[in-house]
């Protein structure tokens, strides 16, 4: 099976760089499944998992939100910020979850505006995808 240079860009560090098989994310439209000689593209990435093939190795991060961009013979994944599930505290995101779940349900009671449950909405998302991330490394 073909490869293609894959590399994970945050405004921190750079968090990938490898040869892979294929890459799934979460864009705008749906889901995206990228292969080598995939077509040039530019496209946004919503809060999701990222899914990483390597031979018969497959391996999940968590993108929050960015880009990204396909190339003849590389992708790069400009994320706002991305997450090995060995740097994420699983903990911490169940409570982040609670605290957002409450809020949604606060801001819908109250029907406060719209930028408080939009912001309580993507802390939601990168909650559980902190938590899907973490979890998918431990039944591996």
């Amino acid at each position: 099976m073909s490869t293609f240079l894959l590399e994970i860009v945050t405004p921190e560090h750079k968090v990938f760089e490898d040869q892979v098989n294929m890459i799934t994310v979460k864009g705008v439209e749906g889901e995206l499944g990228i292969l080598a000689g995939h077509i040039p593209m530019v496209t946004p990435l919503q809060v999701g998992p990222m899914k990483i093939k390597t031979g018969s190795k497959e391996h999940w991060l968590a993108v929050h939100g960015g880009f990204v961009e396909v190339r003849r013979d590389k992708v790069v994944v400009l994320a706002e910020s991305a997450e090995l599930p060995e740097e994420i505290d699983i903990e911490r995101a169940k409570a982040a979850k609670a605290r957002a779940e409450q809020r949604l349900a606060m801001a819908q009671r109250s029907k406060q505006d719209h930028v408080d449950f939009r912001r309580a909405e993507l802390s939601l998302q990168r909650a559980v995808t902190r938590i899907q991330v973490s979890q998918r490394n431990v039944s591996r």
